[in-house]
């Protein structure tokens, strides 16, 4: 069990998402309001250990820099396999890709030489929709 300790959102796709107290889920859609909803990766997710990993040499990092919608914490992100099902609230997810092909290196890559997104970070659909808030809980179903 762990808890969602920032929902990002940007309108725009290349453009740095901005923190939010709350945010709609929409089925198999993702974050309403998103630029990457309704895509394959509907809702990214980071944990804060992750982006720690970073702090020692970027420490200006906060949430939202490396384009995820949820920052994490005490959920066991690297362990997750395909398939697996989380709660948020009394939305549902499946996560759907562990990390993403790095296409162009991000501004944080360019900085520090690497980026933890590409094999850290995960995404989900949404398989029931409903408002998340910033400090739900985020659990693993079995």
């Amino acid at each position: 069990m762990g808890q969602v300790l920032a929902i990002c959102v940007s309108a725009k796709k290349g453009e740095q998402k901005k923190p939010v107290d709350s945010a709609l889920l929409v089925e198999d859609h993702g974050i309403e309001g998103d630029a990457h909803a309704g895509s394959g990766r509907q809702v990214s997710l980071l944990a804060v250990e992750s982006v720690d990993k970073m702090r020692h040499k970027l420490p200006t990092l906060k949430a939202g820099d490396f384009a995820e919608n949820l920052l994490v914490d005490g959920f066991p992100i690297t362990f997750l396999r395909v398939g697996q099902q989380f709660s948020i609230g009394s939305t549902l997810l499946e996560l759907t890709q562990i990390g993403k092909k790095c296409h162009s290196k991000c501004e944080i890559h360019k900085a520090v030489g690497f980026c933890v997104m590409p094999t850290e970070g995960i995404f989900a659909k949404v398989l029931k929709g409903g408002e998340i808030k910033t400090g739900d809980e985020i659990t693993l179903v079995p």
